[in-house]
């Protein structure tokens, strides 16, 4: 049943409403330093089940619990070894979430039925306000239609969930843009599942290592091969081969977007240029915004190419990865 969603400035006043209503069992969508997230109560089933359904979210996919501070995992996690510990007092509060053995407090709603859990202590002042008056972990993915565009401001939010979510608190655009990176702390050394802000240099300067993801392991957000994605279909080129990709799509009856810093030359007639930032910070801030623009601009097709791949030039390659990954899997319909 569709319910009215309200989007309030993110004064005290309207987070203390949003407390309230996450303590009622109702859905919030709250700016965090990298994406907006659509929050649930993590200790109530009702709340978290209403949070799967408005995302369109398969059961088994986890989310990353959000806390108040770092002293807060020590009831989440079963145990909290020694380089969680480092991470957490470098990078917390931060853009990074922690994967450790989930304690019996944690549902397997949460977890996807895993015996892991991630844990995050988010940087953005409205999010560490809301969590602070509303005293307890919050489940909290990005407030979008599952496998799409993350939102990166509140009237993304409401594009994508109006009538599924309570109260949408507009805390302005995200700075960061894009999301957390994920450590995989529960067998071992460091793995990072899903490269973010918090880069694969800084943990192994950190901890004298960080390695990729192998088979073994566990389920998180964002790392299905497609994700991320506009309705437009994605393709990843070469450079040199960028504007005669689009002219032979062009040719072929195609409405076509180029993501690139500079128009590039000798674009025929219906190609649309997307400009994007070319430094890496300012483009991991508006790549979705980007992608977004491609659809508003009625286009069939995006094509892009990928950025040098060290510090966040990793995590915005990932998401234009996963943006053109095959999708194979479809959001359920809104109820």
């Amino acid at each position: 049943m569709a319910i009215t969603t309200n989007m309030l400035a993110a004064t005290p006043e309207a987070i203390h409403e949003a407390a309230g209503l996450l303590r009622a069992g109702r859905l919030v969508a709250f700016p965090t330093e990298t994406v907006y997230g659509l929050g649930a109560d993590a200790g109530n089933p009702e709340a978290v089940r209403r949070m799967f359904a408005a995302k369109g979210r398969p059961a088994d996919h986890p989310v990353i619990v959000h806390v108040a501070d770092a002293a807060a995992i020590e009831a989440l996690a079963a145990s909290v070894p020694a380089a969680a510990r480092t991470l957490a007092a470098a990078f917390w509060p931060g853009p990074m979430t922690l994967v450790l053995r989930r304690s019996p407090r944690v549902s397997d709603l949460v977890t996807g039925g895993l015996e892991t859990v991630g844990l995050r202590v988010p940087a953005h002042p409205v999010a560490r306000a809301l969590l602070t008056e509303f005293g307890g972990p919050v489940a909290a993915p990005s407030a979008n239609r599952f496998g799409r565009v993350s939102a990166t401001c509140a009237e993304h939010v409401l594009e994508e969930l109006a009538g599924h979510v309570d109260l949408i608190l507009d805390g302005g655009p995200c700075p960061i843009g894009l999301e957390s990176t994920i450590i995989d702390l529960s067998r071992g050394a460091p793995v990072i599942l899903r490269p973010g802000a918090v880069t694969a240099e800084q943990v192994a300067a950190l901890l004298g290592t960080a390695a990729a993801p192998s088979g073994a392991a566990p389920r998180v957000s964002g790392n299905l091969p497609s994700h991320y994605a506009p309705q437009a279909r994605v393709e990843v080129v070469p450079p040199e081969a960028l504007v005669a990709r689009a002219l032979a799509l062009g040719t072929a009856g195609k409405r076509v977007a180029i993501l690139a810093p500079q128009e590039p030359v000798g674009l025929g007639p219906g190609i649309r240029w997307v400009q994007i930032p070319a430094e890496q910070a300012a483009w991991a801030r508006s790549l979705y915004a980007s992608l977004r623009r491609v659809d508003e601009l009625g286009c069939e097709v995006a094509l892009t190419t990928l950025p040098k791949e060290e510090g966040l030039g990793t995590a915005i390659a990932d998401r234009l990865r996963r943006a053109a990954g095959p999708r194979d899997l479809e959001p359920e319909p809104l109820a």
